[in-house]
């Protein structure tokens, strides 16, 4: 596993963590007090939480003067779980409706 994937999934592993990601998947892009506002914490621990979930690729960051802007990034979400499924020769196919797991050599 790459040091990309292995910080995605130990800052996946955290329950605040996932619910700030459903958070940004939902509202597109929230500055650190709109997220603290969904949360019983400090802001000093949401940004915590940010910067944890900023260092793993998993959110975006854009600062417009005072505050701070974070999205989801699902590109990265999907470039690393199909890095992951390919070390255990899985992949991932697009269906009409969502996506199915192959084994690799069922695809052949």
């Amino acid at each position: 596993m790459d040091e990309r994937c292995s910080l995605m999934f130990q800052a996946l592993a955290d329950r605040t963590r996932i619910k700030i990601l459903e958070l940004l998947k939902k509202e597109e892009e929230l500055c650190v007090s709109a997220i603290g506002s969904h949360f019983d914490m400090t802001q000093p621990s949401i940004s915590h939480h940010l910067d944890v979930l900023k260092r793993a690729g998993l959110v975006k960051s854009e600062k417009r003067g005072r505050e701070v802007y974070y999205s989801f990034d699902r590109d990265a979400m999907i470039d690393c779980c199909c890095a992951q499924l390919r070390v255990f020769d899985l992949d991932i196919i697009p269906m009409t409706k969502g996506v199915t797991l192959v084994r690799r050599e069922e695809k052949e």
